[in-house]
């Protein structure tokens, strides 16, 4: 995280849920006079957020696609563009990219659609199959599922990679994948 975030500069995690990734920033630039914005859509997940008050940790609870995003050395989507539209992702990504300094990196991971129909079919059951090794019933997984119908929309991995080339990154590094989860480091 130091790596990256720099001296005079803002953090961005949108759609930060309960806040841990907001916390690791916080905790890891100790040293690094940064602002960390922390956004969430959810009152009751931001104020569960407000308990970890910190100096350097703004919580807001508002649309993350209203948030104006200046002077950022980094910028988190962990698990949240798939919840966006997918006609307004692409603009989601380029107001990223414009209020990122140079050198700015977009941390990005989240459920992917796997081009290959069979290896896609393959990495979804292995990953149902975790949830059971987790303690999840099979209900449990089957009504999860059917809550994040037509609410959770992933994008073809090919299309993610796309969405970040065509913005402008010009460094776009897989630095994780699991089952049909993947995370990007997108450099500016």
């Amino acid at each position: 995280t130091s790596v990256f975030v720099t001296d005079n500069s803002q953090a961005y995690d949108l759609g930060c849920s309960l806040g841990e990734a907001s916390l690791i920033v916080a905790n890891q630039t100790n040293a690094i006079d940064c602002e960390i914005i922390a956004v969430d859509n959810s009152e009751s997940m931001i104020k569960q957020c407000l308990e970890h008050r910190d100096q350097k940790t703004h919580w807001i609870c508002g649309d993350i696609q209203s948030v104006d995003i200046n002077n950022a050395s980094m910028v988190i989507l962990n698990l949240t563009l798939q919840f966006i539209d997918p006609n307004e992702r692409d603009a989601l990504i380029s107001k990223i990219f414009k209020g990122l300094q140079s050198g700015g990196i977009l941390v990005l991971s989240e459920k992917i659609l796997l081009n290959d129909a069979a290896e896609n079919a393959c990495m979804v059951e292995l990953y149902q199959a975790f949830k059971k090794t987790q303690g999840y019933s099979d209900l449990e997984i089957s009504q999860k599922r059917t809550a994040l119908e037509n609410v959770l929309i992933p994008d073809h991995q090919s299309t993610l990679h796309q969405r970040l080339s065509q913005t402008g990154f010009g460094q776009i590094y897989q630095c994780f994948r699991c089952f049909n989860f993947v995370s990007y480091l997108a450099i500016k």
